[in-house]
């Protein structure tokens, strides 16, 4: 795998973002590091971040390189700050900048990356949860899998911390409900809109302190009938169980593109 530091400008956010990157690399001889398996085009996962994170914490906090080459994949870490991956009341079109402008910035640096969308996947821990939701259900035609690990899917209670961090993120809290920010309805509107459903895979560990919001939403998109596989296994909101469990991911993963899911 090559690993790369990037700092592009963004005309979505009219700013100068960044990223880190894992891409493969054929090679021979690289000790204790096997070749993988890809071809000329790869399929690539994008990976989110937590509330206290950014772009560089999956490198730090996790063997995300290892794992990607074992699975022959690329992987895109983007920041986007504290904005949640939403279009901003208040700031900056985040969610806008992942799901349209960043796919096309990406192959355009790494024109192996595969355009095709059962090729695309998404994924992300907390915050990056609820991002990874978010993202796949409004950009359906984009992203063929969606990979939550122990997300926040009802931000809601961050309202009674801290009225104006969520009135500048979500807007108004009496507006949030059945908005483009609420992940229940916008299940509801994708499965009715007739698009192509991400499928789903969501874990949450049982002493996770979001694990009751995790088991409405697994329900919620059951009931819809989404493909969904659940895990609630041992763990809490911590990393030694994130880097656990994106293993899962990239299996699940390898499964979907083999038709067993």
């Amino acid at each position: 795998m090559a690993f790369f530091e990037v700092k592009f400008f963004s005309d979505v956010l009219g700013m100068c973002m960044s990223m880190n990157v894992v891409a493969p690399q054929k090679t021979r001889g690289n000790i204790g590091v096997s070749e993988g398996s890809f071809g000329e085009h790869y399929p690539t996962l994008y990976l989110l971040h937590g509330m206290s994170d950014d772009h560089t914490t999956w490198m730090r906090r996790t063997s995300i390189e290892r794992y990607a080459e074992e699975h022959g994949i690329a992987v895109v870490m983007p920041t986007t700050y504290l904005g949640w991956y939403t279009d901003m009341a208040f700031g900056f079109a985040y969610r806008t900048f992942i799901g349209e402008e960043l796919p096309k910035i990406c192959r355009s640096f790494f024109p192996g990356m595969s355009d095709k969308r059962e090729d695309n996947y998404i994924s992300g821990n907390s915050m990056g949860g609820y991002g990874t939701l978010a993202l796949a259900l409004t950009y359906p035609e984009t992203f063929s899998v969606a990979a939550p690990l122990s997300a926040a899917f009802d931000p809601k209670h961050l309202h009674d911390r801290d009225k104006t961090y969520f009135t500048d993120i979500f807007g108004p809290l009496d507006e949030f409900d059945g908005s483009k920010n609420d992940l229940y309805s916008l299940a509801v509107k994708v499965k009715e809109s007739g698009k192509p459903l991400p499928n789903i895979f969501q874990w949450c560990g049982e002493k996770d302190f979001l694990i009751e919001d995790n088991r409405r939403m697994q329900a919620h998109l059951r009931n819809l009938g989404y493909n969904i596989t659940y895990s609630e296994t041992d763990g809490n909101h911590s990393w030694g169980y994130w880097d656990r469990e994106i293993q899962n991911v990239l299996r699940y993963i390898d499964n979907y593109r083999r038709g067993r899911v």
